[in-house]
């Protein structure tokens, strides 16, 4: 157990430690601006981790070409552009919504739609076998004889 909270410290650490000082403008508003950039831009490696986090190589690379870019007087558009030009519309976190995204955009509501459908089936399926349905009466019977002799078996354990 401790080896394993030493573990996801250390992770936890080398994650907070992702940008490397050597990468560290010495203008803090430039620097602020790449930070603010590079928040926004998905690591093409780890997927789900914004490149301002990430110890991959890949986002290394694309953390000091946000600063060489912006060092060399491009806006914050044109940086983004110019990697969405590089790496397609999923290297942003909110990629925007236009034919090539549509389906990025509208996919979770299209499943959700369709697991909404699917519940509804299965529910209104379901419905007609609930257990309101009357008992024909040779299963009354049954059940009638059934339950006279467990009481019967109950007395007898009882007295």
């Amino acid at each position: 157990m401790r080896g394993l909270l030493a573990a996801l410290l250390i992770v936890l650490a080398g994650m907070a430690a992702a940008v490397e000082p050597d990468e560290i403008l010495d203008d803090p508003v430039l620097e602020n601006r790449a930070r603010v950039i590079s928040r926004d831009i998905r690591c093409v490696v780890c997927q789900n981790e914004p490149i301002d986090s990430s110890n991959a190589g890949v986002a290394r690379d694309l953390r000091l070409l946000i600063r060489e870019r912006l060092v060399a007087g491009d806006s914050d558009d044109e940086v983004r552009q110019y990697l969405v030009d590089r790496y397609g519309d999923y290297v942003l976190f909110k990629p925007p919504f236009k034919p090539s995204t549509y389906a990025l955009w509208l996919a979770p509501f299209v499943l959700l739609g369709l697991g909404a459908v699917a519940a509804g089936v299965a529910l209104r399926r379901r419905g007609g076998r609930g257990s309101s349905e009357a008992l024909s009466p040779e299963d009354e019977a049954r059940v009638a004889e059934l339950m006279s002799r467990y009481d019967q078996e109950q007395t007898k354990k009882d007295g």
